[in-house]
């Protein structure tokens, strides 16, 4: 499995395109700019999985569901958990400082738009919120939030 994105220049413009096979089986196509900016096209593998927790101190992440159905962990400040089921063009914001994590149903897509103050290193683990979240299975994230 390849999991080193392949990159390629688009026009004068200084966006760039590329594709990442992730370790739980996802498939990213992004596009990102030069000021760190981007969009994604995330496409689940045949089986639902979580992502790696994670927060961010200056970006902005906005996620919409085009098919299937993403489960959004999160919590702030009062390290509330908090956990919503997201079906098809349903949408959420995600701001700075918030700790967050995406369960994607099997061969689900979503898509996510990046943009702020956007930089490689503005984005760091939540190891805390993983604890939380990676062993929450599908039946327990309907029973309990959908």
């Amino acid at each position: 499995m390849n999991t080193e994105p392949s990159r390629q220049k688009t026009g004068e413009t200084g966006v760039k395109t590329s594709f990442e096979q992730m370790a739980n089986g996802e498939e990213k196509y992004k596009m990102t700019a030069e000021d760190g900016s981007y969009y994604c096209r995330t496409v689940a593998s045949s089986q639902g999985a979580w992502q790696n927790s994670h927060v961010h101190a200056n970006v902005t992440e906005f996620y919409v569901v085009q098919t299937g159905w993403i489960a959004y962990a999160s919590y702030g400040d009062d390290q509330m958990l908090s956990i919503q089921v997201m079906r098809e063009g349903e949408h959420i914001i995600v701001l700075p400082g918030v700790h967050h994590n995406i369960y994607m149903s099997a061969n689900s897509v979503i898509h996510t738009i990046k943009y702020g103050e956007n930089t490689s290193s503005d984005w760091t683990p939540s190891p805390e919120l993983d604890r939380l979240t990676q062993s929450l299975t599908e039946k327990v994230l309907f029973q309990k939030y959908g």
